[in-house]
């Protein structure tokens, strides 16, 4: 609990001179009620002011329980805010005549191939970038949430068996699959890996020193590790905690999985505030064309209403741009993209019209401490009056959690103790090793202990199946930090025989990257080989 961690901070203003950033004269002790409200144990932040040197915070321990505090030069997971990253090489591309935001994928990544043909033929670059496909939310993420033992190699190629949810460009749909396309068609084109193009094309110009993927991360690097609540049913209640280990989620890398100090990521919002031009070397990274072109609107996202006590921060519009979230905060236009690995969560925040941009890291997972800062810069950078944020968002944070629990606890309410419906066939029927066309292989056997289940390219997918009713069935991961447990339907032929295996998370504040629900697994033949997507 953070209430037992001392939280401290330290500042420091990068390079000399004789005005700065002026964040809130309150910040600190704003920062420090947020740390107590939401349990945060770390936390780094970073405000950059076109023209002005940049002021870093850092406050809190790398981990809960010891005393090493985070520093300039702590590394947080950046999450999806690595999306921008991948987009800006492209945008480099583009600048050298490489490609174009419309080349067609097909042309520059042979083998690249969607679920629909014409999808496949029509994708351009610009595509997969802005969340347009057709798929689903969050469809494919099961290829590598949790960590699993796929190559992104092996991950593209399976793109072309996950169907659409929708009509190419007809909508919405968040998605991380194509922006790892995104980062083979870098290497396809640069003839080098993701990690090295980022490397000598943004990190070393930039000085980023701190920046690195997960698995380059050594042991015992100064970095904050993962915090979340995962003592109960719901991920997000309960005490915060200490994750037993660090996911990497190196193959999916272009898509979320860099790491970066705070000292860092204020180099990368230089850049962002200067266009693409360095303001400390004087050089240009990529043109200012493709800087506005990275923050043009490509896709609307629908405006959900915000819960009363948030009515003051509703969005009137909403679009995804390159690798950027594109909105607006009380009327004035902001640029932005969120990031959220398990254990930890960050935020960048860019306001255009005023040359401030800010960042926010914290080692757990806890975005309404984040959204609590970024409303309260945003206020005061825009001149507003703030409302008690912090409140606010505890509120709807306890509100959600409780519908969830009611949710679940509904759910729980009809038990095989309460309604006799029993399995329809002998535990051992049930065994056997099922296959969906687009993960791969899920096994479940039975023993004196009962059924078991075991994903064959997810290590932290093993646990028990316990029976609910009927012919469902719920799992019980071994690894209890993975709260999102699913429900297990089996559907029966006429003789009795298992058709198909289908399987849907059971909280309803599960994050959609456990996208259980696409998956539509059959009974593998006892003989015959398996086809390419279960390789």
């Amino acid at each position: 609990m953070l209430k037992h961690v001392r939280v401290v901070f330290t500042a420091a203003i990068l390079f000399v001179a004789s005005a700065h950033a002026a964040p809130p004269n309150d910040l600190d002790r704003y920062v420090k009620r947020v740390s107590d409200t939401f349990e945060t144990p770390g936390m780094a932040i970073a405000i950059a002011e076109r023209g002005k040197p940049t002021d870093l915070r850092t406050f809190g321990v790398r981990r809960m329980g010891e005393a090493a505090r985070i520093d300039e030069q702590t590394m947080f997971s950046l999450g999806s805010t690595t999306k921008a990253f991948t987009s800006a090489v492209l945008a480099m591309l583009v600048d050298e005549g490489k490609l174009t935001w419309d080349s067609k994928v097909v042309d520059l990544l042979p083998g690249f191939r969607m679920y629909d043909p014409y999808t496949s033929s029509e994708m351009t670059v610009r595509d997969l970038l802005v969340h347009r496909s057709g798929l689903g939310l969050g469809a494919g993420d099961l290829l590598f949430v949790p960590e699993t033992t796929l190559t992104r190699a092996q991950i593209v190629e399976k793109l072309r068996y996950i169907k659409p949810a929708t009509s190419f460009r007809s909508g919405y749909a968040y998605d991380n699959l194509l922006y790892v396309v995104a980062g083979q068609l870098i290497e396809a084109i640069c003839k080098d890996t993701w990690e090295n193009v980022v490397r000598q094309r943004i990190l070393v110009p930039l000085q980023m020193e701190n920046t690195i993927t997960a698995s380059a991360t050594p042991p015992g690097a100064n970095k904050g590790w993962p915090h979340g609540r995962v003592s109960t049913a719901i991920r997000g209640a309960g005490p915060m905690t200490p994750l037993p280990n660090q996911m990497r989620f190196d193959n999916s890398a272009p898509a979320g999985a860099l790491n970066a100090s705070i000292a860092d990521v204020a180099r990368w919002l230089e850049l962002q505030l200067g266009r693409g031009l360095d303001p400390r070397t004087n050089v240009r990274l990529y043109s200012e064309a493709q800087a506005r072109e990275m923050w043009t609107s490509q896709t609307l996202i629908p405006v959900s209403q915000n819960p009363k006590p948030l009515e003051l921060a509703q969005a009137n519009f909403r679009a995804y741009a390159l690798g950027w979230s594109y909105s607006d905060y009380r009327g004035q236009p902001i640029v932005s993209h969120g990031g959220a690995v398990l254990g930890s969560v960050a935020l960048v925040v860019i306001v255009p019209g005023k040359d401030v941009a800010f960042a926010i890291m914290t080692n757990s997972e806890e975005t309404s401490a984040l959204a609590a800062i970024q409303y309260r810069l945003l206020d005061h950078y825009l001149g507003l009056p703030s409302p008690d944020w912090i409140g606010a968002l505890h509120g709807v944070r306890k509100a959600r959690i409780e519908k969830g629990e009611e949710v679940l606890a509904s759910a729980a309410a009809a038990t095989p103790t309460q309604d006799g419906k029993g399995p329809s066939l002998a535990l051992a029927n049930y065994a056997g090793r099922y296959r969906d066309d687009w993960y791969g292989d899920v096994v479940i056997e039975n023993s004196a202990n009962g059924l078991s289940i075991r994903f064959e390219h997810t290590p932290a997918f093993v646990g028990k199946l316990e029976h609910v009713r009927y012919d469902t069935f719920r799992t019980r991961w071994n690894d209890r930090t993975l709260t999102e447990d699913a429900y297990v339907t089996f559907s029966l032929q006429p003789d009795g025989s298992i058709a198909t295996v289908t399987m849907k998370a059971i909280s309803p504040l599960a994050d959609f990257s456990f996208d259980f629900h696409d998956l539509l697994l059959r009974p593998v033949a006892h003989s015959g080989k398996p086809p390419p997507s279960a390789l």
